[in-house]
């Protein structure tokens, strides 16, 4: 039988190949992806010792004792497991989660952690979670049956800016992450009932230059408006992690942003 490579034998393949194809100085691109690279082989390091130490339970936050994921379909998996993930929208979701919603839509669900997260937060309510990829799809089914609540995750693909209207009676949180295709989503043009919406959207000017403007002037004749930007967040340290250097605390929290992807958080006013 031929043996797996390994996470740190690709990456030391992926390494050798690099210096073999060097010539001269490398340049200062080609360093910070080198840099990257090799954060996030660390930070995989450290989510497999958080596994082993802690198991695929999130440790604090909105969705703390949520059963998690040994691999996160897109994104750093060890701080949504260290529950310190996007902790600039904590306080809007615990705002959100006392206004009595019975509704809530993922789109760009991914494996679950926003779907099945509220579902276990606010539990008169409905999660549907939309995905393109069937992988994330199911794995937010298999994790929503974990968590006890795959009765109230309702699991989709395409969700369109007609679909919308379905919900127009419901108190609802809509959250969207879907890596610059919120501009083709979010359409207030198309669907009238998005002015009664609750909503948190990752914009992603490294996609679609102008989405956060664009979204801005889309929703400010209806919405009150607030920009979420990522900042540095003290948490509670898993005993493992309190033992091991800086460097190691500081890649646990990092999220594999390449550029700023801020959020809107969009509360409509009253009529």
């Amino acid at each position: 039988m031929t043996n797996q490579p390994t996470a740190t034998g690709m990456l030391a393949e992926r390494m050798r190949s690099w210096l073999d194809g060097l010539q001269g100085p490398p340049s200062i691109a080609g360093m910070e992806s080198v840099l990257r690279l090799l954060a996030k082989w660390r930070t995989q390091v450290l989510a497999n010792t958080y596994l082993q130490q802690c198991g695929p339970t999130v440790l604090q936050g909105p969705f703390e004792g949520m059963a998690y994921v040994a691999n996160a379909t897109e994104g750093a998996l060890l701080p949504r497991l260290i529950g310190c993930y996007e902790s600039g929208l904590h306080p809007h979701l615990l705002a959100f989660a006392t206004e009595g919603l019975d509704c809530v839509i993922d789109i760009g669900c991914a494996e679950g952690y926003y779907a099945v997260g509220l579902a276990r937060l606010l539990p008169d309510a409905t999660v549907y979670a939309h995905d393109l990829s069937e992988a994330a799809r199911a794995s937010c089914r298999t994790l929503a049956a974990a968590n006890g609540v795959a009765d109230r995750v309702v699991v989709g693909g395409e969700f369109m800016p007609a679909d919308f209207e379905a919900f127009g009676d419901r108190r609802i949180l809509v959250i969207v992450d879907v890596e610059g295709a919120e501009l083709d989503v979010l359409r207030p043009d198309l669907s009238p009932a998005l002015a009664s919406m609750r909503l948190i959207v990752e914009t992603h000017d490294v996609y679609r230059p102008g989405a956060l403007e664009t979204l801005t002037a889309r929703f400010a004749p209806t919405h009150d408006i607030v920009r979420v930007d990522a900042q540095p967040t003290p948490f509670r340290m898993p005993p493992f992690l309190q033992r091991l250097g800086h460097l190691d605390q500081l890649l646990a929290t990092w999220e594999w942003r390449e550029q700023p992807t801020p959020w809107l958080v969009m509360t409509p006013r009253p009529d």
